[in-house]
């Protein structure tokens, strides 16, 4: 991912509501649904989602101001120069040994720290290669974690899937997306971190997800939300119509006077994880597009004779 600004269009001072509304902005114009077969736009959505969940972490976007973190996520080495030690005062200086070599830094300083707990570290054994501490002897350590953003679909994160998702060391991991994973859940893969040091551990991968949104659903816990437009007949004599659900289409039945915000429950269409949701489907009476003088003039005279106040209440 690039700059996560650059990529919303923002300055380094916007504020979360700035970030919000670019974020909206920008999803609506490219999401997939809206642009189909347009790769471009695909991949511009997923830059755009990811970059959302970046800035809209507050620690992660206060380390990546700071030059702490880069846009994956990961840690910046630190890195020291002996200058850096040189003029710290008394105490603290860098210092040779008796041959002329190069020997450590003196008193507490990060370095002498760092030796200190890699020498407690150290196993067993001897050599001369990577991990052999003084005089040969082998330590062993545990990788660092590898931290990384990932977006996943709607209906991928509501009924799981399987991604291969090219990492940005250019390692090609296989992801397991659990049904029913939530936006920010935080996967874990054992030892796809950074490699060990002496033949220690890998650490692991810690991929957060970003879970996109979708044109017609909204989740909220293990339910699934939409909106079903019908007829003004389907509304009054009922029917079957087809109706889209996060497993497919189902029929579902209208029931006959059906009201604009009736909600009909289909149990078990809900989000898809041990334990399954419902999908509720909220109901639209929607007119004709056109005026229609037969339809006005046959409603005005029904109203006529069956006067009846909607916003009455009781």
């Amino acid at each position: 991912m690039a700059d996560p600004y650059t990529i919303l269009g923002v300055s380094k001072t916007a504020t979360d509501d700035e970030i919000r509304k670019a974020y909206k902005s920008l999803a609506k114009k490219n999401h997939p649904d809206l642009n189909p077969g347009d790769k471009e736009a695909e991949a511009r959505f997923k830059d755009i989602s990811a970059a959302y969940t970046f800035l809209g972490d507050k620690e992660k976007r206060r380390a990546y101001d700071a030059g702490e973190i880069d846009e994956q996520g990961q840690e910046k080495p630190q890195r020291r120069y002996y200058r850096d030690y040189a003029d710290t005062g008394a105490g603290e200086r860098y210092y040779t040994s008796p041959e002329g070599g190069f020997e450590g830094f003196g008193g507490s300083g990060d370095f002498s720290d760092l030796f200190g707990d890699i020498l407690r570290r150290r196993g067993a054994g001897t050599g001369t290669g990577a991990g052999a501490g003084p005089g040969g002897a082998q330590f062993r350590m545990r990788g660092g974690d590898a931290h990384y953003a990932l977006p996943v679909d709607f209906l991928e994160a509501v009924n799981g899937a399987k991604k291969r998702v090219d990492m940005p060391d250019g390692k090609t991991l296989e992801i397991t997306i659990p049904a029913g994973v939530e936006e920010g859940q935080t996967l874990r893969l054992k030892g796809q971190g950074m490699p060990g040091i002496g033949g220690g551990p890998a650490g692991d991968a810690l991929i957060t997800v970003s879970v996109l949104p979708h044109p017609v659903f909204r989740r909220e816990g293990q339910d699934i939300k939409s909106v079903l437009p019908v007829t003004l007949g389907e509304a009054l004599a009922g029917g079957s119509v087809p109706v889209e659900t996060v497993t497919g289409p189902v029929n579902v039945k209208i029931p006959k006077n059906s009201n604009t915000g009736r909600v009909l429950r289909l149990r078990g269409k809900g989000v898809q994880g041990k334990a399954k949701g419902d999908h509720l489907v909220e109901l639209q009476v929607v007119l004709p597009p056109e005026p229609d003088a037969a339809l006005e003039d046959f409603v005005t005279a029904w109203e006529r004779d069956h006067p009846y106040n909607p916003r009455q209440g009781g």
